[in-house]
């Protein structure tokens, strides 16, 4: 009776000891997987990187126009060329950036121009009372003066304007460039930010020497 009692006692403590290891693995499985997962899994954009993609857009779009104007008016082949590749590649990126944005479900349309820069070395403090002319200029946009300018003019006029506009619109991008280098986090955002930002100071390098051929001040 004594043994009897003994051996249906010992059933359920087995049946415990059998649960708790099981328990025990399936944590440790899982832990391993959230491990595993937490190392592997890319953090979501950040402030830096939404701003970005969507100011440089507005960036692109000028440049886009400024580019083919020049191509359409000039009659420097060189000038020509540059204007051609600048409005083609940056149409290209304009679209890779809006994709960016529908990618991550996040609007379009954010903050004032250049509020994801704060905080970097780039920060330009523009107070938030600040235009948006005022804002535009800082990040070395063309005034709407500017671009009438531009469209009106023609043969070395038109050339050396172009080299000047675009030279100022290419620094203004290479701050917004190294700015997000500093804050961004996608690696997505932040290689093609890299690329971006050598292909603008090679054609800053281009255009001073196109400025240098037809005497440009």
């Amino acid at each position: 009776m004594s043994e009897g009692r003994t051996r249906r006692a010992g059933v359920p403590r087995l049946v415990v000891l059998v649960a708790l290891v099981a328990v025990a693995a399936l944590a440790f499985t899982a832990g391993r997987i959230v491990a595993v997962g937490g190392e592997t899994a890319e953090a979501g954009p950040n402030e830096a990187d939404a701003g970005f993609a969507r100011d440089m857009q507005v960036h692109h779009t000028q440049a886009i126009e400024m580019g083919m104007i020049a191509y359409r008016a000039t009659d420097d082949e060189a000038v020509r060329l540059m204007a051609y590749d600048i409005a083609t590649a940056q149409a290209g990126q304009r679209g890779q950036m809006y994709q960016w944005l529908e990618t991550w479900g996040l609007p379009q349309a954010g903050d004032p121009l250049m509020t994801w820069m704060r905080g970097s070395a780039h920060d330009h403090g523009a107070p938030a009372t600040a235009s948006e002319e005022e804002l535009l200029e800082e990040m070395g946009m063309a005034s709407a003066d500017d671009m009438r300018r531009l469209e009106a003019a023609s043969g070395t006029e038109l050339d050396c304007l172009f080299v000047d506009l675009m030279t100022t619109h290419h620094r203004g991008a290479i701050e917004m460039v190294d700015a997000v280098e500093e804050l961004g986090s996608r690696p997505e955002v932040l290689g093609t930010a890299r690329a971006m930002g050598e292909t603008q100071q090679a054609e800053i390098e281009a255009l001073a020497s196109i400025g240098a051929r037809l005497g440009c001040g």
